[in-house]
């Protein structure tokens, strides 16, 4: 393999969230961190070429947007998805979260309603409740194993003042990758009851052989009048901290509305590395990312077969998307708290508490195995030894 993901990365000291601020969230810097949804391996090669021969310049001064930029954008798009986007539906956002913010504040006024799917990324309430919107949850569901949009619970809840949906598609944390015709079914209600859709579709490049992202705004160009994408080559490429987004918009009218959001912020201008860096991703990124989805998939075996064999009380959700496996723990018999404790005291390992995520997180946890089999083996070692340390 020509990439090495099992090198380990002493990420430690680099003011990294997930390995530095161990102390600050767990108590203790002595935690093996599968917590924050980056991941542990080097960021690709030709990115890092790419931002080496941008700084050999030696000067920082203001920059824009060039067109190969956004060109980099549409022919991933359409050679990895099928999806036909133009140029001028591409807005700069400095980060998906900042973007879901902005959306609400572009496309709904405060006492307007806008619904969530919960479990779901936890920045999702806060773009709601922080800007005085109503929030309304159509709770996922899960059954044999998988979990299903609730779109007969959607129906009943929706009312005359909910004007928006966020749907996260693949989803994070339950690693769905939402099929067509389940998307076309949610798009249906939404059209027939004037519902925006704003689409976090960041994780839609790390999708498990086996699955295909379907991209909302590509099934009619009646759902993408209606519908906001949001993406990024933050997750997929390990640059999260180069803050530079992308969301699309085919709907003029919505655009122009979200570009004004963009332009009263004066941030729309992104900084030069974020843009080489995901120009490079794009142009340069395909080889890498199937390396990259072999070694995941690898990851994802070998916690499914540690739990079946040495912790059935641990049944992982096999993930069909994201570098993120969800934990049902419930056979353990604890709450959230005494989860999260029994993780970080016990076992020594620093995950996500499931009720961050909302009803129906309780009782599962968010493990992020985007990092070396090494580190996923000695936490899952550490795990057994804390389960069998509790049977009776």
């Amino acid at each position: 393999m020509k990439w090495n993901f099992d090198e380990e990365v002493d990420r430690e000291s680099t003011n990294c969230q997930k390995f530095d601020l161990r102390k600050d969230v767990f108590g203790s810097a002595d935690i093996i961190p599968m917590w924050v949804a980056d991941m542990d391996f080097k960021t690709p090669d030709f990115i890092i070429d790419a931002l080496k021969k941008r700084l050999s310049h030696e000067l920082m001064g203001y920059s824009f947007h060039p067109r190969e930029y956004f060109s980099s954008i549409t022919g991933w798009l359409r050679e990895r998805h099928g999806w036909e986007v133009e140029e001028d539906w591409i807005s700069f956002s400095p980060g998906i979260v900042p973007a879901l913010n902005l959306c609400t504040l572009a496309y709904t006024r405060p006492g307007d309603s806008i619904v969530i799917q919960p479990p779901v990324y936890n920045p999702f309430f806060d773009a709601v409740k922080n800007h005085g919107r109503n929030l309304i949850l159509n709770q996922l569901v899960f059954s044999k194993g998988k979990w299903r949009m609730d779109l007969d619970s959607l129906r009943k809840i929706i009312t005359p003042n909910t004007r928006m949906i966020i749907i996260c598609n693949p989803h994070n944390p339950v690693g769905r990758v939402w099929d067509p015709e389940e998307l076309r079914d949610l798009a249906d209600i939404c059209l027939k009851n004037d519902i925006i859709i704003l689409s976090d579709e960041i994780h839609c490049d790390l999708v498990m052989p086996g699955y295909r992202h379907t991209p909302m705004a590509s099934l009619s160009s009646k759902i993408s009048s209606n519908t906001i994408t949001c993406l990024s080559p933050s997750k997929t490429f390990n640059v999260a901290g180069l803050a530079t987004s992308s969301v699309i918009i085919s709907n003029p009218v919505l655009r122009k509305d979200f570009k004004a959001k963009i332009d009263h912020l004066h941030i729309g201008n992104g900084n030069i590395f974020g843009t080489v860096s995901s120009h490079a991703a794009y142009t340069n990124g395909s080889e890498w990312l199937s390396a990259l989805l072999e070694y995941l998939e690898g990851n994802i075996e070998f916690v499914m077969e540690q739990c079946k064999e040495f912790i059935p009380e641990i049944i992982p959700v096999r993930p069909e998307a994201t570098c993120l496996i969800w934990l049902d723990c419930r056979k353990l018999g604890m709450n959230g708290k005494e989860l999260d404790e029994f993780f970080i005291r016990k076992a020594g390992v620093g995950l996500n508490e499931g009720s961050l995520y909302g009803p129906g997180g309780e009782g599962f946890m968010r493990m992020n195995i985007g990092t070396t089999r090494g580190r996923i083996a000695q936490a899952m070692e550490q795990i057994r030894k804390a389960v069998e340390s509790i049977r009776t």
